[in-house]
């Protein structure tokens, strides 16, 4: 770590000794959330609890050409499953409501009529196509994508090259933006709490559009005016918005906010697994996996996307994968609670690099979870996905069988897929078991055994373990010769716990049922 960012570290920390903390997460609801946007908003939220702040979600809405029906209760539902639950937001009263932009578009005109009365904006009336004119105009090899900026200004229809009264004329007709008056010289310069001292030459900024004439503030505007008059103290999110941030820091400085403006730290991207750019959906369809958290159904197309949810993912293991995505603890610790994330969790120990996603390691997260959990939850878990597929059992049996598969499973879907044969009697056998141990003698052997097994009464896992043994040294078998082919009648596979566990759990009966028939079926 840099001594400039140490510097900087320890001066937010400092302040945040001495203020209260408020973070938003801020989310357009052009679609799913993705999973970079998820850990933007996880980090947010372990930093207001780690500072005894308030986390806030605001809905960024002002783009309505891009506004996707149903995209903002699936944010709302995704932060839920997550247990990111927000102390202000739509739908929850507080100090600063409404939370959607959209609501919020007549205390925007004053701020928009303020820059243009100080200088630092200006009205603009070219169409689409004049300005699409100018860069094929300006286009050169140099400068192939020539900008709306300080120098193209100069030569375009606007407040700053007409006459006042051509100016309140094409206002007046309604058809105009307001564009923020970028300095083109000098470096606008800012603090991040992750990337440290961070500047960008004004001459390469263009004149962003900041209010439409239909009253509507663009993202830039909307975003720097709510974050002030909502008190917001940090703004943490993705490196993507790091080229957007020189505008706001003059916007602060336009409206002489400065010294309420909040810190900023940009997280890094979340990358593919081979390393190669940022992560994408077409990255999961490609190589199997969500990148959603939730499911999520395109209303234009129909098309639907699997989320880790209905993967199967428990939502503490996918919080606990995604913090260790960009952010370490300093330890060799993996497996957080969600109070311990917030206990270590520092934006200090955030990397400036992106970080490869891996589908491995986040199944790994999930078996872990898995693991910990007691037969009882791990029952209640499973219940549902038995009643989908038709099969009724009482949690007595279901958390034993549970019990018993917890090593072997990742999903809570793997409990029915690798043990299906404790709900159901297998219908075929392990050919390459049956080609191998099963001959003309078995039939006797199984037979014998299936008769004095009959007799036993203590029908405990240990009991039918030792009969077993005591059975294949009485009549001078091999272990072999008895083992695998009974593990195939109960289970149909050759994989699985314990044989003698399997016969106890399906109990005395069942254990004899099968064995019959698949000696039957044999023959």
């Amino acid at each position: 770590m840099g001594r400039l960012l140490r510097s900087l570290l320890a001066r937010n920390n400092a302040t945040l000794k001495n203020m209260s903390v408020r973070v938003r997460f801020a989310p357009s609801p052009t679609g799913p959330q993705h999973l970079g946007g998820v850990r933007t908003a996880l980090y947010n939220y372990l930093f207001a609890k780690k500072n005894k702040g308030v986390f806030i979600l605001r809905i960024e809405d002002t783009d309505q050409n891009r506004y996707v029906p149903g995209a903002e209760q699936y944010i709302i539902d995704a932060l839920h499953w997550c247990g990111l639950d927000f102390e202000e937001g739509p739908g929850i009263n507080g100090a600063y409501a409404p939370y959607r932009q959209s609501e919020r578009k007549a205390m925007y005109r004053k701020y928009a009529d303020q820059l243009i009365e100080s200088g630092n904006a200006y009205y603009a009336f070219d169409t689409p196509q004049e300005i699409e004119a100018m860069r094929e105009r300006l286009k050169t090899k140099e400068n192939p994508a020539p900008q709306y900026d300080h120098v193209t200004r100069s030569a375009m229809k606007n407040s700053l090259t007409l006459s006042k009264e051509g100016t309140e004329r094409l206002v007046a007709e309604g058809k105009y933006v307001l564009r923020a008056k970028m300095p083109g010289v000098g470096d606008i310069t800012f603090q991040d709490l992750i990337r440290e001292e961070v500047s960008f030459p004004a001459h390469a900024l263009d004149d962003k559009v900041l209010f439409k004439s239909d009253g509507m503030p663009t993202y830039h505007l909307a975003n720097v005016v709510d974050d002030y008059l909502m008190k917001i103290t940090h703004v943490i999110r993705g490196e993507e918005w790091l080229s957007s941030t020189p505008l706001h820091v003059l916007l602060y400085k336009f409206f002489g906010w400065e010294n309420v403006m909040p810190q900023f730290a940009h997280l890094p991207l979340i990358l593919r697994p081979d390393g190669n750019g940022k992560l994408s959906k077409r990255d999961g369809d490609r190589l199997g996996f969500p990148v959603f958290p939730l499911n999520w159904k395109s209303p234009d197309t129909g098309e639907e996307s699997k989320g880790f949810r209905e993967r199967g993912f428990l939502p503490d293991a996918f919080v606990n994968m995604l913090a260790l995505l960009g952010w370490n603890p300093g330890t060799e610790q993996e497996i957080f609670s969600m109070d311990e994330l917030i206990a270590a969790f520092s934006i200090e120990r955030i990397g400036k690099s992106g970080s490869k996603f891996d589908f491995e390691k986040a199944k790994w997260f999930n078996q872990q979870y898995l693991h910990k959990k007691s037969a009882q939850e791990l029952a209640a878990l499973l219940q549902p996905v038995l009643k989908q597929n038709g099969i009724e059992r009482e949690n007595a049996f279901v958390e034993q069988v549970c019990d018993k598969l917890r090593d072997r499973v990742t999903f809570v879907e793997d409990f029915l897929t690798a043990g299906i044969y404790f709900f159901k009697r297998p219908e075929s056998y392990d050919e390459k078991t049956i080609a191998k141990r099963w001959n003309p003698e078995s039939k006797t052997v199984f037979e014998k055994l299936m008769s004095e097994l009959a007799a036993l009464q203590d029908f405990s896992s240990a009991a039918v373990d030792k009969f077993v043994h005591d059975f294949v040294a009485e009549n001078n078998l091999g272990l072999g010769d008895v083992l695998p082919v009974f593990r195939v009648l109960l289970s149909g596979v050759t994989q699985g716990p314990a044989v003698f566990d399997i016969a106890a759990l399906l109990g005395k009966e069942e254990t004899m049922e099968r064995m019959k028939l698949g000696v039957e079926k044999l023959g």
